[in-house]
């Protein structure tokens, strides 16, 4: 009987890179030959907050490092089914001697899949490696002293896989390891609204932002329409794991000038935030689905399907609103004022819990990252007690940031024709000045589904009130102790 052959596994998730990938450094390193995975779960398929334009980008981002691994003689064996599954026919093959990834911070369904990883793998006498992931610590109880350590882990020299001559499996043992499995098409259709996934993708959009694109960042960083190309938009390459936060960070540092200081230290705090909502969300996985501040649970909020649906498709009456719902289904990007904006509008003058938008939500960002998005949906739905409560005017902001209308027009077609005057309200004009636009409000495009202003009192009432309640105080207070970086 033939002995099986010892190997280590890399478990690709949301760390599809080999540069500054600890886990991908670990096991080169080690002495035992290295397998390369990663596998489509049906737990993730059919999970709620995903959707295919994320498992595109997964494809992608796969593509590319097949192409990086060229050179190496070997490539990332892509299957579909239950990780323990994969494991366990693996284990008919070769032993495996350890795993190694990357600690995800995830949603609910991957945190169980990790646990019963962490079971299988004692039973097997497997050995599991889980790495920090861009400084993010697991099991800790407060927060004292988090900035400084996050700091020295993001100034840490980067890891680098500089050699070819590693011991993994080659392209004839990964294709003989294929005919037992189902494996993944990784070809996907071309878009030109999607952001394309991959390392190679990730560095030209780095390296643009460097050269060129960074001059107009704080400028532009609110604005719909010119944020698109002045913002760094590595948002989805930091989901997905195309680059590490500490490459881009230590990149982006050295390259500050007088010119340009202010742009460069204002992104590099965003990074730092990143990070400080991802530690949050590491520490509260429930904010996936229950209020941070359980004091927020009195909230009465009676759900409208219609209120829901109006806002998923972009069809509320309000053109700043509708513009950037539009924008999002088609090309899952939006700036971070939007975003937050229509998570206003949506929990406060639609007064809809804030659960009933994250999935959607999360669904058409491609840049889903749960450790940003479920601590940001409530501090915008302001149910933390701890932020301050941000009711956004929409007409304020878009005036303000879209005044003539250019962003509007782009993504709300039967507006395109408008005049500025009356992009931002067309509800206002008179009838006569709708048949002179040729554009009849409740015909050609909805009246706003709800009165901004009584929306607007009602809401901000009701939560400032409800903020001076005891409970919500003293979970206010016990959320500033535990996440207290000092």
């Amino acid at each position: 009987m033939t002995t099986k052959e010892y190997i280590n596994i890399v478990w690709f998730k949301r760390d599809l890179r080999l540069h500054d990938n600890e886990a991908v450094f670990n096991a080169l390193n080690s002495k035992e030959k290295t397998l390369f995975l990663y596998v489509f779960e049906p737990i993730l398929l059919n999970d709620k907050n995903y959707s295919e334009r994320h498992f595109n980008f997964i494809k992608q981002s796969l593509e590319d490092l097949n192409k990086n691994l060229e050179t190496f003689n070997t490539s990332v064996l892509c299957v579909n089914g239950n990780i323990i599954e994969v494991f366990q026919k693996i284990l008919d093959f070769y032993r495996i001697k350890c795993i190694y990834s990357h600690q995800e911070t995830g949603v609910a369904v991957t945190f169980d899949r990790d646990k019963k990883i962490k079971r299988f793998t004692r039973n097997n006498l497997i050995n599991w490696k889980e790495n920090i992931n861009n400084g993010i610590q697991r099991g800790i109880d407060n927060r004292k002293g988090w900035t400084n350590q996050w700091y020295e882990y993001i100034t840490k020299p980067l890891l680098k896989i500089e050699d070819t001559n590693y011991s993994v499996l080659s392209f004839s043992e990964i294709k003989d390891l294929e005919t037992h499995f189902d494996i993944t098409n990784l070809e996907t259709e071309t878009s030109k609204f999607f952001q394309k996934g991959g390392r190679k993708t990730a560095i030209r959009y780095l390296k643009s932002f460097i050269e060129e694109r960074h001059n107009g960042y704080m400028y532009n960083i609110s604005k719909p329409e010119e944020s698109r190309f002045t913002c760094s938009r590595l948002s989805p390459y930091f989901a997905w794991g195309n680059l590490s936060t500490r490459e881009v960070y230590q990149t982006v540092y050295n390259i500050k000038k007088d010119g340009n200081k202010r742009h460069i230290n204002a992104f590099l705090s965003r990074l730092r935030w990143q990070a400080h909502f991802t530690q949050k969300f590491e520490m509260e996985f429930e904010m996936e689905y229950r209020n941070l501040n359980k004091g927020f649970d009195k909230l009465n909020k009676k759900i409208s399907e219609q209120y829901i649906e109006s806002w998923e498709k972009g069809m509320t009456g309000i053109p700043i609103v509708d513009a950037c719902m539009r924008c999002l289904s088609h090309t899952g990007y939006l700036n971070f004022r939007m975003r937050a904006l229509i998570v206003s509008f949506f929990t406060h003058h639609l007064w809809q819990p804030w659960q009933k938008s994250a999935c959607h939500l999360s669904r058409v960002f491609l840049d889903f990252e749960p450790g940003i998005h479920f601590p940001q949906l409530q501090m915008q739905a302001g149910v933390t007690g701890i932020n301050t409560i941000r009711i956004y005017s929409p007409i304020k902001n878009s005036k303000e940031l879209d005044p003539d209308g250019i962003f509007i027009k782009k993504w709300v077609e039967e507006l395109a024709h408008i005049p500025k005057e009356h992009i931002h309200e067309p509800y206002n004009m008179t009838p006569l000045e709708q048949q002179l636009n040729k554009m009849i409000i409740g015909k050609d495009y909805p009246s706003p589904i709800v009165d901004i202003k009584k929306a607007r009192k009602k809401a901000s009432d009701l939560l400032w009130n409800l903020k001076k309640d005891p409970i919500v105080k003293a979970e206010g207070l016990k959320i500033v102790i535990k996440h207290n970086t000092d």
